[in-house]
């Protein structure tokens, strides 16, 4: 599935070295005025200290009259202007160790070597342009990440974090009991974003040494809480405190030393693999997981 979401759909389209990346918005309401700028400003976050520097100017294809939107399907795209195909020509026949060069190859038994194609985190900046119209769908609601990683790691090497994540502005009662929990869409969205190893909400795995008597939200008289160990959901729904959850990043595999990779005959080949590669790429996740954040919610509000 290359699409995300029911009622405010996504389908991203494109690969890492291909000529262009983007995507089709559908379920956007009409008379809606896009605040490019915003739109700008999240996809220049994403950019932060990345090796490789896209332009990320988007071609609006449809669905926009004079910046605002018409009801019908918005379509963008976004041209790779910095594709380096070329870098990645020793690995048409190896497998990186810790990639999806293998798990796709043995699904669809061919694969784009260039860059991870569709597994690349440069599908990304579709997200980021639809998380960002999502948002502005539902101003009363903030969305706001951060980043950890640790500050020391040699220079042929690579390092992962976590992502903070407080969502403000929800009311209770968005969300369903059972598979459509609020809880486990937001755990979907988060797990979807490249490198995504992890998350939990409120207390989240400290809460399973905890007792229930530590663990318990006490109530106030207006019907928040004393804490919020749950995040701000229970049952699957919302329950008017602030959503909050942590989204864990392992280290990028890709490094600046060699990596003994497996070929497609089966013998170990080692490499020091070529291209661009982040020394932290959790530093630019934040305003992706309130991308994913946006979208989940969108599906929910709309």
């Amino acid at each position: 599935m290359n699409t995300y979401g029911d009622k405010f759909r996504v389908t991203t389209y494109g690969e890492s070295h291909g000529p262009a990346v983007g995507a089709v918005i559908d379920g956007c309401p009409a008379g809606v005025a896009i605040d490019m700028q915003a739109i700008d400003a999240a996809l220049a976050r994403r950019r932060t200290g990345a090796p490789r520097q896209e332009e990320d100017s988007i071609e609006w294809l449809s669905g926009l009259n004079d910046g605002i939107t018409i009801g019908t399907p918005i379509a963008f795209c976004i041209r790779n202007h910095e594709a380096r195909p070329d870098d990645y020509a020793q690995l048409q026949h190896l497998f990186r160790p810790g990639h999806a060069d293998y798990t796709y190859y043995m699904k669809y038994g061919l694969r784009d070597h260039r860059g991870g194609g569709r597994a690349s985190a440069r599908e990304t900046v579709a997200r980021v342009v639809a998380g960002t119209i999502a948002r502005q769908l539902m101003p009363e609601v903030e969305i706001v990440a951060n980043a950890q990683w640790p500050t020391e790691c040699p220079d042929d090497d690579t390092v992962g974090g976590t992502v903070n994540c407080r969502i403000t502005g929800v009311p209770a009662g968005i969300g369903t009991p059972l598979f459509d929990k609020l809880n486990a869409m937001l755990a979907a969205a988060m797990m979807s974003i490249p490198s995504a190893i992890g998350f939990e909400m409120g207390a989240g795995f400290a809460a399973a040494g905890m007792r229930g008597s530590e663990y318990i939200d006490r109530w106030n008289p207006d019907g928040t809480t004393r804490t919020n160990h749950c995040g701000g959901i229970q049952g699957g729904i919302s329950n008017g405190m602030p959503i909050e959850f942590r989204v864990a990043f392992h280290p990028v595999v890709s490094m600046a030393r060699p990596v003994e990779c497996l070929h497609e005959d089966g013998h170990i080949e080692t490499v020091v693999i070529g291209g661009r590669h982040d020394h932290c790429a959790v530093r630019r996740a934040p305003v992706i997981v309130e991308s994913m954040a946006a979208l989940c919610l969108a599906n929910y509000l709309l």
